[in-house]
C-alpha cells in the first residue's frame, strides 16, 4: 500500500464497500476518495461525517475516558437500513485530525471484518 490512494484502493476491496474517503475532521474536506459517495457526493458526505466525528471526538463524555492516548475515540459506526457508515480515526504523532470513512452495503458487508480491516489500513497508512 502506498499512501492515501493505495489505502483507499485497499478499502474498496472490503466486502460490501461502496465508497471510501480519507477526511480531515477539522475542516470537513476529503483528502482522497474512491468508489461512490453516499448520495453520489463524496464532499457532502465528508463534511457530514466530519461533523459527526467532531461531535464525538470533542464530547466530554468520551474525552474523559482515556486522556493518555492521542484521542479517546477509535471508531464510529452508524447503521442505516441499507448501509453501514464506518469512521476510523487515524492516530498520528501530530494532530490526529483525519479519519478513514467507509460506506458499506449492509446486505453484502460483514461489520466485524470491515472494522478489523479498517484498523489494519489506518495503522499501515501512518507508516506510509
Amino acid at each position: 500500500m502506498t499512501g492515501i490512494d493505495g489505502c483507499l484502493a485497499e478499502a474498496m476491496t472490503i466486502p460490501g464497500a461502496r465508497g471510501a474517503s480519507l477526511v480531515d475532521w477539522t475542516s470537513g474536506l476529503a483528502l482522497g476518495e474512491a468508489g461512490e459517495g453516499p448520495g453520489r457526493d463524496h464532499e457532502s458526505a465528508a463534511a457530514d461525517a466530519a461533523e459527526l466525528a467532531r461531535l464525538a471526538f470533542e464530547n466530554s463524555a468520551f474525552t474523559a475516558a482515556d486522556t493518555a492516548r492521542t484521542g479517546p475515540v477509535e471508531d464510529l459506526i452508524v447503521t442505516a437500513r441499507g448501509s453501514y457508515h464506518l469512521l476510523r480515526f487515524v492516530e498520528t504523532e501530530f494532530d490526529s485530525s483525519v479519519f478513514l470513512y467507509l460506506w458499506l452495503d449492509r446486505a453484502e458487508a460483514n461489520l466485524a471484518v470491515a472494522l478489523f480491516r479498517l484498523k489494519g489500513l489506518t495503522e499501515r497508512l501512518v507508516l506510509a
